[in-house]
């Protein structure tokens, strides 16, 4: 998996320090195993109580600003609620199947508060729930730097991962 290119796009910009920070060390770390990318998007402006309609136009909006930043012949791997539950010992193990499958890169999707657009969903290879429950999308960042860095500590056989 070393040298594989990890672009991480988001809906959504961080703005709490503790978010930052935490996100800042892992994406310091990685740089030792891959080369890592991450987008920040913005995220569509709706009104206090939206209605569905204007959430579906908002996120079809996101998901053509998403689209466009994907790179081509890109495991696409969209975060959302209804995706699959893997442990890290599984998510390390199929990340390694597509690099050496001759994936040159991977994209994880993180969508707005308000989710990500079934076109997007549709387009992963691997739809990937982090747990049944609801944390905000910032925290789920963080949380997804921290298992990218993970999978690469499993892969080497490193004791970070017990």
């Amino acid at each position: 998996m070393k040298g594989i290119g990890v672009h991480i796009i988001c809906v959504g910009k961080l703005k709490e320090k503790f978010y930052t920070d935490a996100a800042a060390e892992y994406v310091k770390r990685l740089g030792a195993y891959c080369k890592l990318q991450l987008t920040e998007l913005p995220e569509e402006r709706l009104p206090q109580n939206p209605s569905q309609a204007q959430i579906d136009a908002a996120l079809e909006k996101e998901a053509q600003a998403v689209r466009g930043k994907i790179p081509k012949g890109a495991a696409v791997i969209a975060l959302c609620v209804e995706g699959t539950l893997l442990s890290s010992e599984k998510l390390a193990a199929r990340l390694e199947q597509w690099s050496a499958g001759g994936t040159g890169s991977l994209v994880f999707l993180i969508g707005s508060s308000y989710g990500m657009h079934p076109s997007l969903k549709a387009q992963a290879k691997l739809k990937l729930s982090m747990s049944p429950m609801t944390f905000p999308h910032h925290l789920a960042r963080v949380m997804l730097l921290e298992q990218i860095y993970r999978c690469f500590k499993i892969q080497e056989g490193s004791g970070y991962h017990k």
